[in-house]
């Protein structure tokens, strides 16, 4: 694993931390099976290299947090003997760093600073300059987490002033972004507006334009804490947009939300509902369900300080549905009121039979004619029951159908069994996003009704396309679609089945540009990425089956890192596919949240 990600949080938003990746200790570059076999390799003892080499090799590609603690004790116990030449030192700054990246994913902090500080005392002492920044920054934002702010401050101006001797010009703007949220949690505003300023410099020379938009957000918010409300707004606004051309839209909805806050509690009333409405419509557009009820609350609050008690109780209604929405309290509740009703039919049908029995048994008693009138009547019930009983079984087939349409196929049988969902956790799954370049303003162009026919044009092959291959469509988002193949747990070439499933979409959507059934004249850019997932069934009102994850994360911010006409893989999903198509290694591109990540093109 790489070096993990923290959030920084106050009363209303997150700072993201951007990660700074070591070259020289890469472990985002897990293969278990590589590792296994390399342990193997090791045990047996027979291995045409050095001890630190096959050990440091087998850290490299190890998934287990615990077996990389393992594997990095036998380095540093055995450093003074496994490299050659007098190198130990290298191999205990190695250890040191196995160990800190490992206790940091596990969340273990202390232990974490712990094992970086021995490991910066290695790297001084080989003077490796560049580790030397880099773990001074990692201690940095581990200090920032733990809220412990004069020794982050401490690392934080050593890494940056370290990275500054060394030209490393990529980690050095993550640096300075990490500072500057830092900076900003901790009120110093014209230290963050330096930090952010410098990054953003960086940033736009490297072409990064991801960078450039937090960058650019970030300072409006230091400007707006600042009562400079225009350049606050102007900054805030050059980020949304390059956001929106992005379509990151999540942090765009944060930042309007963030806004309100401010000027709420500045008493600008008026700026505060502007921004806060803002967020809820955008939240609303792209179903971003965590902002709808974030931005739901705030209006609230503002309606309530405002003296408009009625919008207050309103938006907070709105607010409990979407938190009771996301937290899937209700389990699905229409669908399993359906088939209640259907089991209430049943039983009144069954209670009804017993009441004729036991009128047949008085009737034997009496008159003859009444035997056989009631035997007549028997036999009209009988005729309505099963009448009654096909009815049932269509409607039973198409309520099953339509669950099917929606829920794959486990979990609509467990709905039914047991009337709500629960979340699985899936270990490997491929997740497939793709948009189409240019549908903005294509589709403005566009009337509604052409613009759903467009887009049910693309969709609808898409959809052929997956259940070809035996995968899941998600959801789709305006012109995004999002599909998941490994939910049956045995699906071993779900990789595989998905990079084929990207490629026919490509190639429909090349040759849909000569196709007389449209005038759209589209590329797509897709994304792929692979790793586990959580999968459930959320919402109480029009419910939806949904993944959630990191992994869910990464493939979004392949597809937004791809090019027009691609499909670019994770090295995640690089490491299962290799040996079944020609992939073009692009290097390692900055990704939000998980510093440099592999990426590759599939041709």
């Amino acid at each position: 694993m790489g070096l993990d990600k923290f959030l920084i949080v106050d009363k209303t938003f997150y700072l993201t931390i951007i990660i700074l990746i070591l070259d020289v200790f890469s472990l985002i570059s897990q293969n278990q099976k590589k590792a296994d076999s390399l342990k193997d390799i090791y045990k047996s003892g027979k291995y045409e290299t050095t001890e630190f080499r096959i050990l440091n090799k087998i850290i490299e590609s190890e998934t287990n947090q615990d077996s990389i603690l393992y594997y990095a004790e036998r380095i540093l116990n055995k450093a003074p003997n496994i490299i050659p030449n007098d190198s130990s030192t290298l191999a205990y700054e190695m250890g040191y760093l196995a160990k800190g990246n490992a206790y940091l994913y596990k969340g273990d902090n202390l232990k974490a600073v712990d094992a970086f500080l021995n490991g910066l005392k290695y790297a001084k002492k080989i003077k490796d300059d560049r580790v030397v920044g880099i773990i001074q920054i990692s201690i940095a934002d581990t200090y920032s987490v733990m809220e412990n702010n004069q020794f982050a401050e401490l690392y934080y101006r050593d890494g940056i002033e370290t990275l500054r001797k060394v030209s490393d010009s990529t980690n050095l703007a993550s640096a300075l972004l990490n500072a500057g949220d830092w900076s900003l949690n901790t009120k110093q505003y014209d230290k963050a507006l330096e930090y952010f300023e410098e990054s953003s410099i960086i940033f736009k020379k490297k072409d990064y334009t991801l960078g450039t938009a937090y960058n650019l957000g970030n300072i409006g918010i230091v400007y707006a804490e600042q009562n400079k409300n225009d350049l606050a707004e102007d900054n805030i606004n050059e980020a949304i947009l390059i956001l929106e051309e992005l379509k990151d839209y999540y942090p765009i909805s944060v930042y309007l939300t963030y806004l309100a806050d401010i000027y709420a509690d500045k008493g600008n009333y008026e700026l505060a509902f502007k921004y806060a409405n803002r967020s809820l419509e955008l939240a609303k557009d792209y179903g971003l369900k965590e902002q709808i009820r974030d931005a739901n609350l705030k209006l609230s609050e503002l309606s309530k300080s405002g003296g408009d008690y009625k919008s207050s109780l309103n938006y907070f209604e709105d607010y409990i549905e979407y938190r009771d929405s996301i937290r899937n309290i209700d389990e699905v509740q229409k669908i399993g009121n359906a088939m209640t009703q259907q089991a209430l039919t049943e039983k009144e049908l069954s209670e009804q039979k017993r009441k004729t029995q036991r009128i047949i048994l008085f009737a034997i008693a009496g008159v003859l004619f009444l035997i056989g009138l009631l035997a007549y009547g028997l036999f009209r019930r009988n005729k309505f029951v099963q009448k009654t009983n096909k009815i049932i079984a269509k409607e039973k087939e198409r309520s099953d159908h339509l669950l099917l349409n929606i829920l794959p196929e486990d979990t609509a049988q467990e709905l039914k069994d047991k009337g709500r969902v629960e979340a699985k956790k899936y270990p490997s799954v491929t997740v497939l996003f793709s948009d189409f370049k240019g549908f903005t303003s294509y589709s403005e162009h566009l009337s509604p009704e052409e613009v759903v026919q467009t887009i049910d044009h693309y969709f609808t092959k898409f959809d052929n396309i997956m259940d070809k291959y035996g995968l899941e469509k998600i959801k789709t988002i305006g012109d995004a679609y999002m599909a998941v193949g490994g939910l049956s747990f045995d699906n071993v070439d779900q990789a595989k089945e998905m990079v084929l499933a990207a490629k026919e979409m490509n190639d429909f959507v090349t040759q849909a540009k000569t196709d007389t059934h449209t005038s759209a004249t589209f590329d797509i850019r897709i994304g792929i990425n692979t790793g586990p997932v959580v999968a459930g069934v959320v919402g109480t009102k029009k419910f939806a089956y949904d993944i959630w994850g990191d992994t869910v994360n990464i493939a979004s911010r392949m597809e937004s890192n791809s090019e027009a006409g691609h499909i670019n893989i994770s090295e995640a999903t690089y490491n299962v596919v290799k040996s079944d198509f020609h992939c073009e290694y692009r290097g390692e591109l900055a990704v939000k949240n998980h510093g440099n990540m592999k990426m590759y093109f599939v041709s």
